[in-house]
């Protein structure tokens, strides 16, 4: 099966990138329009975040959404068979943020959020830092697609590691330098184990994960941003978000992160992942104690 899959990918991903971005047009109408997929979860989302627009705007910035989405998941294709040199032209950054960072000899984390296209920013960040780069990824059901996933995730030099078994994954870079990304707007899976603060003034949950790691080792963060200056360009934006970690107070890098993204996705709301169900979890009373920021 799966290489069946890979196969007809690999096909299809040797297509220009113009004519991928016609049949993007096509599923576009056909995922939006025709089959409304999580359509309500979308509009949802926008409804809680921008209360102050209209039902137009956020049906505007709702069709942009679609139009990103469905282009990110044909780059993806597109990785299969693209060098390291066609990625890094179309993906730029200030990366000299990484690689001093490197000089002084210490590990670092990056956060960044579900935005467009992280996929391709994890390739250009593995060819452009000095770093191991390391991916935490989310292992997939169908052993076909995890598989050709990993393979694709992994060829510029990523390496990976499964968010399902990340202590035991971890163990040989405990003495190791590296960088690591992690996706820090992640829905936790146990809203009793994790931080509560306002985002977007709204109660919500995020991942106590990526803090605890930083502020145990002392471990440099560097927030991301990925922004889309055309169709097919990519820029990352790279942040250093603190030093010394381990001075900070518990929640504080968290509640800056939080600040961070919600500043990234004002500024360009058509770019992070509308549908995702990041509100799955509702506020309870008994989540007091796990409240952090006013």
């Amino acid at each position: 099966m799966y290489y069946i899959v890979y196969g007809l990918l690999y096909l299809v991903s040797l297509l220009p990138l113009r004519v991928l971005y016609i049949l993007s047009d096509g599923f576009y109408l056909l995922v939006y329009r025709l089959l409304g997929y999580r359509r309500k979860v979308v509009l949802d989302n926008l409804q809680l975040v921008f209360p102050e627009k209209s039902l137009a705007e956020r049906r505007k910035i709702a069709s942009k959404f679609y139009h990103n989405f469905i282009d990110s998941l044909f780059e993806t294709i597109k990785m299969v068979s693209a060098s390291d040199k066609y990625i890094q032209k179309r993906v730029t950054g200030n990366w000299e943020v990484l690689n001093d960072l490197y000089k002084t000899g210490r590990s670092c984390q990056v956060h960044l959020g579900h935005t467009f296209n992280w996929e391709w920013a994890n390739l250009a960040c593995a060819k452009e830092v000095q770093y191991t780069f390391l991916g935490v990824y989310m292992p997939i059901k169908n052993q076909a697609f995890d598989r050709l996933f990993r393979k694709i995730r992994a060829k510029s030099g990523t390496v990976l590691i499964p968010a399902t078994d990340m202590r035991h994954a971890m163990m040989p870079w405990r003495h190791r330098q590296y960088c690591i990304g992690l996706v820090a707007d992640q829905a936790p899976a146990n809203p009793e184990r994790c931080f509560w603060l306002s985002f977007f003034g709204t109660p919500t949950a995020f991942v106590t994960g990526p803090e605890t790691g930083a502020h145990g080792g002392n471990i440099p963060v560097v927030f991301a941003n990925i922004e889309k200056p055309s169709r097919g360009r990519y820029k990352v934006v790279l942040t250093l978000a603190e030093d010394q970690p381990e001075k900070l107070k518990r929640g504080e890098l968290t509640l800056r992160y939080v600040h961070y993204l919600e500043k990234a996705i004002k500024e360009q709301p058509d770019m992070w992942l509308w549908s995702h169900r990041r509100w799955k979890h509702a506020w309870k009373e008994e989540y007091r104690k796990l409240w952090i920021g006013n």
